[in-house]
């Protein structure tokens, strides 16, 4: 898998009759991206057709507008920056209370990587951002977890990751992980190309791959991250192998000596 990067406005918006939800599957397997399907869904004022989660658990995160997210357990408040997950074969249903559009950012697990449970076994979980701590990274960069094995959602992570003007050296991960941008603009550098991101844009980034997002500025880049095996969001390592965090550990006891 070589990664990609992918503007969910250059992807069709397809709608099944008059359900109020339109859907772009914007990465996924036929983009050589097998563990996680990355989708955009857009939500009129009104309540969906019922949906099913199929075969994979699916982290959903709300990027603007309100309303509910209807399961077999029950009714979950949706709105800005709320994650929720839910398990492999659930059905549910997404109601809009309106004015504005609910725009929701969704990501299935796939197999090969063995799911938390069986299918309907557990409840939805919701997460809110907000509720969350920030932690920080390699080059000044902070995030917040959404999802992981602490919150219930044992083989994969989501978060929220906030990027300050500039760039962090090239390195890896050892996860495979699917990206979308929030709010900014930059450049992801992959695969000896460097290709202009803004709100929208979405990444596939295999693990081991080298690469680098710059942020171009004026402020801060937000972008969603989903990734598998489960872990933090800070373990990524330079080309020779050195984790990253160890660099940045021996830095801050030299200024802190000086």
């Amino acid at each position: 898998m070589s990664g990609l990067v992918r503007d969910c406005a250059d992807v069709p918006e397809r709608r099944s009759g008059n359900d109020a939800t339109a859907v772009r599957e914007v990465i996924g397997s036929s983009e050589g991206c097998d563990l996680f399907t990355l989708r955009v869904l857009r939500t009129v004022a009104g309540r969906s057709f019922e949906r099913s989660s199929g075969e994979a658990d699916e982290l959903l995160f709300v990027i603007h507008g309100s309303g509910q997210l209807i399961t077999q357990d029950g009714e979950h408040q949706l709105e800005p920056e709320t994650g929720a997950l839910i398990r492999s074969g659930q059905r549910y249903e997404i109601d809009n209370v309106g004015p504005q559009d609910l725009s929701i950012v969704a990501v299935s697990l796939n197999d090969p990587l063995a799911r938390d449970h069986g299918a309907g076994e557990a409840p939805t979980h919701v997460s809110r951002l907000a509720d969350q701590a920030a932690q920080s990274a390699t080059a000044e960069r902070e995030f917040r977890i959404v999802f992981d094995p602490d919150n219930g959602c044992g083989s994969a992570t989501q978060f929220v990751g906030y990027i300050p003007v500039g760039a962090a050296p090239a390195h890896y991960h050892l996860y495979d992980e699917v990206i979308y941008v929030l709010e900014g603009e930059g450049v992801m550098h992959m695969n000896a190309s460097q290709t202009p991101v803004a709100a929208g844009a979405c990444i596939h980034l295999p693990a081991r791959k080298l690469h680098t997002l710059a942020n171009s500025g004026p402020g801060v880049m937000r972008v969603l991250g989903v990734f598998r095996p489960a872990g933090s969001p800070a373990a990524a390592f330079y080309p020779d192998g050195t984790p990253a965090s160890h660099i940045a550990s021996e830095s801050q006891t030299a200024s802190m000596s000086t």
